[in-house]
């Protein structure tokens, strides 16, 4: 059995962060001694380890609750798993998608930072879009 201050040292998580989880449901309450400390078993520190993996993985709160919930139910199939891993591999595709978006759009303005007079005051997002050039003309 270990302490909460054991259990997070050892999964480098705050404590905060065990007792969050128990709020959420992602954690059965833990045994508690006479004096109300939480007592964690190896089994709890198991199931803490996979919320810890999965949540570095990306996996939401939320997903991984979901998945936690099928595998107690021992529902847990391949399929289930392949369902839930590929609808998390479309949001990454589609996060990255509108992170190059993103990417696209603040290199020109970078550039034009990097051709501009430092000591200048910064026109470049007040005209997104447009060329260093074609702000000179408009100033």
């Amino acid at each position: 059995m270990l302490k909460v201050s054991e259990v997070s040292k050892a999964l480098g998580v705050n404590p905060q962060t065990l007792y969050f989880y128990e709020r959420t449901g992602l954690i059965p309450p833990p045994q508690r001694t006479e004096a109300g400390y939480r007592l964690f078993t190896e089994e709890d520190v198991e199931r803490l380890r996979f919320i810890t993996r999965t949540k570095a993985l990306g996996l939401s709160l939320d997903e991984i609750k979901e998945i936690l919930t099928l595998k107690e139910g021992r529902s847990l199939t391949c399929q289930a798993v392949q369902e839930r891993l590929a609808a998390k591999l479309a949001q990454i595709a589609h996060q990255i998608q509108q992170l190059q978006a993103l990417q696209h759009e603040l290199q020109p303005l970078l550039e034009q930072c990097e051709a501009a007079n430092p000591n200048q005051t910064c026109v470049v997002l007040e005209h997104p879009g447009t060329t260093l050039k074609q702000q000179r003309n408009h100033a």
